[in-house]
């Protein structure tokens, strides 16, 4: 089989796969450049209200796919920035849900999603430092600002892998599963964000990732959401909101 992403979705939630097993599940050119038009046709998507990141079998994804660097590992590395870069701007929040090796490009990727759940097993690591490569300004800030700076030094200067225990004290990890959890665990916590208010979470999103101009068009999109007057209705009814608020196609 072709290295490739695969996805479905299911009950609001979107399931993107890397599936590369022959190479532990790592990223080829041509599946770094499906990554953002994927996650645009998702984004796209009003059935979808969350996005999980996942491995075939049993590794997230070892990186890049070495042999891919020998050409120029500048555009392989464009590429991944592309692919990074699109899955932290996709609108909805997204989950990785980690097995096995999370390395070089797979960490980019697992560091640019909201959230990251990890089997007790998993390993974390960021390589470049082995290979020679200038690891991405913009990538080096994300890992800097989930885990602090001695931690990404600590990361980036050795190229060592770390357990997932230790990756959820530093932050990078913000929940470890007993080996066979992860699945049941990611598509209940999938539930849940599917049945929240996107209009919450779609603010928190920017909100938390610094931006600072946009609280008037939050607040016109409150007052014209429901979400709101939902939210309270079903709190004091005490049954399930069924929230409503969908972001206005661009």
């Amino acid at each position: 089989m072709e290295p490739q992403l695969r996805h479905t979705v299911t009950d609001g939630v979107a399931t993107v796969v890397i599936d590369h097993p022959a190479k532990r599940n790592a990223m080829t050119a041509a599946m770094w450049h499906q990554v953002p038009p994927l996650l645009a046709g998702l984004a796209a998507d009003r059935a979808v209200r969350t996005l999980v990141l996942t491995g075939a079998g049993g590794t997230f994804c070892a990186g890049a796919d070495i042999s891919s660097l020998r050409e120029s590992a500048g555009t392989a590395q464009d590429l991944a920035v592309r692919a990074e870069d699109a899955l932290a701007a996709f609108p909805k929040p997204t989950l990785a849900a980690v097995r096995g090796y999370c390395v070089g490009g797979g960490c980019q990727l697992a560091a640019a999603c909201d959230l990251r759940f990890a089997e007790e097993d998993a390993s974390f690591g960021i390589t470049p430092a082995k290979l020679g490569i200038v690891y991405p300004a913009s990538s080096t800030r994300r890992l800097v600002s989930l885990v602090g700076p001695a931690t990404a030094k600590y990361l980036l200067f050795s190229g060592e892998l770390i357990g997932a225990e230790r990756a959820a004290r530093t932050g990078l990890v913000d929940e470890v599963l007993p080996a066979g959890d992860l699945g049941k665990r990611v598509a209940e916590f999938s539930r849940v964000l599917a049945a929240r208010s996107q209009l919450t979470q779609a603010a928190a999103k920017e909100f938390a990732d610094g931006r600072t101009d946009r609280d008037a068009h939050w607040r016109e999109q409150a007052r014209g959401s429901g979400d709101t007057a939902e939210g309270v209705a079903a709190f004091l009814e005490r049954r399930q909101p069924h929230f409503t608020w969908t972001a206005p196609a661009d």
